[in-house]
C-alpha cells in the first residue's frame, strides 16, 4: 500500500514543479531562452516568483523530475533525477556568473535570494526591487 502515497506525493512534487516553472516562464516573458546566457537587453527580474528564487524554471523542472521519480517509487528515476539537479545546478553558477559581471545589481539580489533553485526565505534589502538584466530561468 505505500505505492498510493508515493504516486500521490509525486504527483503534487510534479505539479508544484509545473506551476513553479510556468510563474517563472511568465514572469520572463519574451526575455526567456533555453540558453544559460541572458539575451541582451533583457531585463533582471527580480519581483514575484523571482523575488524567492533565483532560477524557479529549473527548480520546477527539478521538482517535476522528483514528482515523476516518486511516483514511479524508482531508485533509477531518482538517480537520474539527482543527475538533473547536477546539470541544473551547474547550469545556474554559469548564468549567475554571466548576470553578474553584466548588471551590477545582480550581487545584491543574489544575497537578497538565497533560494537558488526552489523558493525560500528572503533578506531584508533596502528598497524593493523590481525589474531591472534577464536570466533564463
Amino acid at each position: 500500500m505505500l505505492r498510493y502515497p508515493a504516486v500521490a506525493a509525486g504527483l503534487a512534487a510534479a505539479l508544484a514543479g509545473v506551476a513553479l516553472a510556468a510563474a517563472g516562464a511568465r514572469a520572463l516573458g519574451r526575455d526567456l531562452t533555453p540558453l544559460p546566457r541572458p539575451r541582451k537587453g533583457a531585463a533582471l527580474v527580480t519581483a514575484g516568483v523571482y523575488g524567492r528564487a533565483r532560477h524557479p524554471i529549473y527548480g520546477g523542472i527539478l521538482l517535476i523530475s522528483l514528482g515523476w521519480a516518486l511516483a514511479l517509487a524508482s531508485v533509477w528515476a531518482l538517480g537520474l533525477s539527482a543527475m538533473l539537479w547536477l546539470v541544473l545546478e551547474l547550469k545556474s553558477r554559469r548564468e549567475e556568473a554571466w548576470l553578474g559581471g553584466r548588471d551590477e545589481a545582480y550581487a545584491s539580489y543574489r544575497s537578497r535570494v538565497p533560494g537558488r533553485l526552489l523558493p525560500g526565505p528572503t533578506r531584508a534589502s533596502p528598497r524593493r526591487a523590481g525589474r531591472g538584466g534577464g536570466t533564463s530561468s
